[in-house]
C-alpha cells in the first residue's frame, strides 16, 4: 500500500521588516513520505522569506518539473522559481530560462551545493542567490515541529527570529551567488 502525504498546519505571524511584509498566514503543507522534516521546514522558511501575492507550494519532492515554491502573477505567468535543498545544475538552468527570478534555499552543506552548481553553464547564474541558514538551526527547529503549531517569524537585517509554540530560535540568512 502506498503511503500518503502528511498534512501540516502552521498558523504563522510573519514580520519581514527587511521587505515591509506583515502577514498572518494559515499555511497548510503536505509532507511527502520521502520528504525529510528538514526539507519541509526549509520549504516553509523559503515560502515565508519570499512571501508575495501569487506564492504557492507545489508538491515538494513529488512535484517533478516544478520548484518547491513558486510565485505567479495574476495572469499565471511564472515570476519566481524557488528551489530547496540541492537541485541539479540542469534543473536550475531550465528554471532560469522559465522564470524572471530563481532562488535556492538549502538545508544541505553549502560547500557541496555550491560545488555542484558553480561553473556549470547555468543561464544567468550570477543572478541566482543561494541562501543558507546558520549551523544547526534547521535541525533544531525540525526537531520540535508538530503537525499543528503556531509560529512567529521576524526578519530584520537578514536575521531570523523564529518562535514555535513558545520555543525561540535565531539564525542568520547567508547569501551566496553562483559563478
Amino acid at each position: 500500500m502506498a503511503l500518503t502525504a502528511t498534512i501540516y498546519n502552521f498558523n504563522t505571524e510573519l514580520s519581514d521588516i527587511d521587505r515591509g511584509v506583515y502577514e498572518t498566514l494559515a499555511i497548510r503543507m503536505a509532507r511527502q513520505p520521502s520528504e525529510t522534516m528538514e526539507y519541509m521546514l526549509t520549504r516553509l522558511l523559503a515560502y515565508c522569506l519570499e512571501y508575495a501575492e501569487g506564492i504557492a507550494f507545489t508538491e515538494g519532492v513529488a512535484s517533478g518539473d516544478e520548484p518547491a515554491v513558486l510565485v505567479r502573477d495574476l495572469t499565471g505567468r511564472l515570476e519566481t522559481w524557488i528551489e530547496v535543498g540541492m537541485p541539479s545544475a540542469d534543473r536550475i538552468h531550465r528554471a532560469s530560462k522559465k522564470a524572471d527570478r530563481v532562488a535556492i534555499y538549502t538545508h544541505r552543506a553549502i560547500g557541496q551545493v555550491m560545488a555542484q552548481l558553480n561553473g556549470q553553464g547555468i543561464h544567468r547564474a550570477a543572478e541566482i542567490p543561494v541562501f543558507e541558514f546558520g549551523p544547526g538551526f534547521i535541525e533544531q527547529v525540525a526537531a520540535v515541529l508538530d503537525r499543528r503549531v503556531t509560529l512567529s517569524m521576524s526578519v530584520t537585517e537578514r536575521q531570523v527570529y523564529f518562535d514555535v509554540d513558545g520555543r525561540s530560535f535565531h539564525t542568520e540568512i547567508i547569501e551566496h551567488r553562483l559563478s
